[in-house]
């Protein structure tokens, strides 16, 4: 009752606060203190019982009652701190301080004539303190942080008799209180539900401090939060046991515990959310800006002409306008160095990444976590700065725990559009442990189907199953990937050349892949789609040149497919020529690709066709489409070319003979992808960086003096008025494109810009058709074709098997052209990932803080807020 009644008492001190010209004397503590003593009301109480509306209200019409509130809320949290918050009262009346800014903050962000209020000097702060003034905000920033150490409060006290024998909270040494047994600490503290409730309150304000840079543009983002600087910064006298509690509380945490079924249901476990605040404040405070680095060079240079020239000048603190210390949370990182610590902080990813995909036979008897965006990009950010730790991943097979479940999320995302963004952070793990060789000879080891994803089944290696979801995301995603595409591509070409034995599956999918690319109408549409061949291409010669000895498949698939090669050797660079492939997509039902005999007629003794192990219906028997707008142009492939649903269905059936179907998995238990429900949030991204901008090109084994060929030199030149962009080596040029989208059927649907149409020229595609790397794959099929012809019509071939056999004991030692060097393209840190990466990292934190919803209904400017 007594709590029902301060509760009113405290709505009403909110409604005073809001009558226009009605100030508040700040001496009045009677009023003040309505707020936070006297009353236990909940974070989601305070939601309700503040509204935006009135928030605002106080801060347009009043704005001298909101000064004071936030003055006096920060003022109550250092008292606190100066008490040690020993008993109840004032333990909750932290709390109260801690969720009435919580709800505050955003709004006072919200508004850029407020944005400084937390780093200026109160007037009376300055009269009490003789002008010798810190920043609001630093004094909150170090009560929270005194506060997340507080003996009794957050943190179990190690010696005490009585409140009165307690130890002073400004004299403790917070590296004893260490929250989790980990990384620089041996002890493991026994667990408090209420203790751990309280650091994610606390670690909640600290979130909402750091969130200044959603309420400014992407351009704007840029600009040092000072929040987090100070955070970060060796003033901050608990940095160091801060990044050490929130790494070990993530790397420790088991949410399956002893493994009792339905454990999650019966108890309520405060870890998790402490767990995800953790998670979520290391994200952020490990922001590492390139731009914030040039800034302070060239302030540290500015500050040192200024005092050669002026002796006596005093420097200016390192919290002042624009300034910014070392982030030593992003220092303290990069120097973990021990095996046993990079062992722990790994096992503590995988095993939590790995959640999702338990399988078990009581349906939802286990927990299921949600925080897998935050993992991968701390798993991201780890690699980033501590390159010790990327190659200790990479040294041993543990590196596949955290590959399965990445794939596992692009295959079940790719057709969702609120989940473009854990698409793209997945492939930038990807990309960049691809770069590393141990990441190619890794994918070699077998895989075995555990995992429940919508694939065909193949028996094979972890580098098929890397494929096979590439294909899926390539054949089947939604269009807002088509800017990963270079990006997934990049990937199979780092890897490609230490492939030992790709499976039948993965080698139809790849050159199911270049059929689609190559097809001479989708070549011709865009200034920089044939980068994709390019990239094709290659992954096929690094197979051929360094791995052929064990890819008899793939070599067998390309003989099959070998019409594909000789179309693009002869693409058609007279204007006629070119006008007919744009214009007549298809010419009797072909894109200008020879005529071949279709599968009706395949024999072993058909010059076109080879046996396969399952022929399946003759393709030419589908019917043709009809015309379709030319604003969604909707390119079939070849009718030689293989559909996706055929490919699958010849490839499955291929490897269930293999596997017999005992070993299938239950259908049911599979998860297909599905589009997001209508409705569903989601926040927009930056643009993607561009595949040059965000690696560089290396030579595996830089002592050989090979060129890099010319495809990787310069960009190829666009024939386009003067003043338009050329596109460049190995993206894909945003302007003036035809977008390009794959729908569901293995087809590739091009929607074309409203603005100037891409024309091309003949010039152009001299250009680059010369440059495309077919040499080693002509010199094959010249040597082969006719072995395996012959092979055919001497032994009357009509199975697979004989000529697998065949190609697996060949050899083309001598007869192929002198191997290239291996080109591995390394991501290399950029602007561009940083200021994309800002980006989602906040979206992510939009997103996942719905109960209650901190940002929601205040203006943010980083990204767009949606519907599906």
């Amino acid at each position: 009752m007594g709590n029902t009644d301060s509760k009113l008492n405290f709505r009403k001190a909110i409604v005073q606060l809001t009558q226009k010209n009605q100030k508040i004397d700040n001496s009045d503590e009677q009023f003040w203190d309505q707020f936070w003593q006297g009353h236990q009301t909940t974070l989601e109480d305070v939601f309700a019982l503040v509204t935006a509306s009135e928030i605002r209200q106080i801060r347009n019409d009043n704005p001298a009652n909101l000064a004071t509130l936030c003055y006096k809320a920060v003022e109550k949290l250092a008292q606190a701190v100066d008490s040690s918050c020993r008993t109840q009262a004032d333990q909750q009346c932290v709390l109260n301080c801690v969720r009435l800014l919580v709800r505050i903050l955003p709004y006072i962000f919200e508004d850029d004539k407020w944005r400084d209020f937390f780093w200026s000097n109160l007037p009376a702060q300055e009269q009490a303190n003789h002008g010798q003034t810190v920043p609001l905000a630093q004094s909150l920033l170090n009560a929270i942080c005194d506060l997340l150490f507080c003996p009794d409060f957050t943190v179990t006290g190690t010696r005490r008799a009585g409140p009165d024998k307690a130890e002073e909270l400004a004299n403790i040494d917070s590296c004893e209180y260490i929250w989790e047994a980990g990384v620089g600490f041996a002890q493991s503290p026994p667990r408090n539900t209420h203790m751990e409730r309280r650091r994610t309150e606390l670690l909640k304000l600290l979130l909402t401090c750091f969130s200044e840079p959603m309420y400014r543009t992407p351009q704007q983002s840029e600009e040092p939060n000072k929040w987090i600087a100070y955070f970060t910064s060796a003033d901050n006298r608990h940095a160091l046991p801060l990044f050490t509690s929130f790494l070990n509380t993530v790397c420790s945490y088991d949410p399956v515990g002893f493994g009792v079924p339905y454990n999650h249901l019966l108890f309520a476990d405060t870890t998790e959310p402490l767990v995800e605040a953790c998670l979520q404040l290391l994200i952020v405070t490990l922001d590492h800006d390139m731009v914030i680095q040039q800034q302070q060079q060239q302030q540290q240079q500015q500050q040192q002409q200024q005092l050669t020239h002026a002796a006596g000048g005093v420097l200016a603190t390192p919290y002042d306008e624009g300034g910014c210390g070392d982030n030593l949370f992003i220092n303290y990182l990069s120097r973990v160095h021990r095996d046993e610590d990079f062992h722990f902080v790994l096992r503590g990813i995988t095993r939590l990444l790995n959640n999702p995909l338990v399988q078990n036979y009581l349906p939802n008897s286990t927990k299921r976590l949600h925080c897998h965006q935050e993992l991968l990009i701390l798993f991201w950010k780890i690699c980033d700065y501590n390159k010790k730790f990327l190659y200790f991943v990479l040294k041993s097979s543990d590196v596949l725990d955290i590959l399965i479940p990445i794939l596992y999320h692009l295959n079940y995302s790719r057709a969702d559009q609120s989940r473009v963004g854990l698409m793209h952070i997945g492939v930038f793990i990807l990309l960049l442990l691809s770069g590393e060789r141990n990441f190619g000879v890794r994918l070699n080891k077998a895989y075995s189907a555990t995992v429940p994803m919508d694939i065909p089944v193949f028996t094979g290696t972890h580098a098929d199953l890397l494929i096979t979801v590439f294909h899926k995301i390539i054949a089947t995603g939604h269009q807002r990937l088509q800017p990963l595409f270079d990006c997934l591509l990049t990937i199979l070409v780092n890897v490609s050349p230490y492939l030992k034995t790709l499976s039948m599956v993965a080698s139809v999918k790849l050159l199911h892949l270049l059929e689609a690319f190559s097809t001479p109408w989708f070549l011709l549409s865009a200034p920089s789609n044939h980068h994709l061949v390019f990239f094709l291409l290659e992954i096929f010669n690094n197979i051929i040149q360094y791995q052929f000895d064990g890819n008899s498949n793939l070599v067998y698939t390309i003989i099959r497919k070998r019409h594909v090669f000789h179309a693009m050797a002869n693409l058609p660079t007279d204007m006629s020529g070119i006008a007919k492939c744009l214009s007549g997509r298809k010419t009797g039902g072909k894109f200008n690709l020879p005529r071949v005999p279709q599968r009706k007629q395949a024999s072993a003794l058909n010059s076109q066709e080879l046996p396969s192990a399952q022929v399946p219906e003759d393709y030419a028997d589908e019917e043709e489409e009809e015309d379709e707008d030319v604003e969604d142009i909707d390119v079939r492939l070849d009718k030689n070319a293989v559909a996706e649903e055929d490919l699958e269905s010849e490839t499955e059936s291929h490897d269930r003979s293999q596997l017999g179907d005992t070993q299938q998995l239950d259908a049911g238990a599979v998860l297909t992808a599905q589009p997001a429900e209508p409705g569903t949030l989601k926040t927009s991204l930056l643009e993607t960086p561009d595949i040059g901008q965000m690696t560089e090109r290396e030579q595996a084994h830089p002592n050989e003096k090979t060129d890099i060929g010319p495809f990787d030199k310069s960009p190829v030149s666009s024939p386009r008025a003067e003043g338009a962009k050329s596109a460049s080596p190995t993206s894909f040029s945003r302007e003036d494109q035809t977008r390009l989208s794959v729908a569901h059927r293995g087809s590739i649907r091009m929607v074309p810009n409203d603005g100037d149409r891409w024309t091309p020229t003949p010039e152009w595609i001299v250009s680059w058709r010369s440059k495309l790397p077919l040499q080693t794959i002509m010199r094959l099929l010249q040597v082969l074709v006719p072995q395996v012809e012959k092979i055919c019509i001497d032994k009357g071939l009509t199975d697979e098997s004989e000529i697998l056999k065949f190609l697996q004991h060949g050899t083309l030692v001598g007869l192929l052209p002198v191997p290239h060097p291996i080109l591995i393209r390394k991501y290399q840190a950029n602007s561009g990932t940083t200021a994309w990466f800002r980006t989602y990292i906040w979206g992510v934190i939009y997103l996942r803080n719905v109960e209650p919803a901190i940002w929601y209904d205040t203006e943010v400017k980083l990204f767009e807020i949606q519907r599906v």
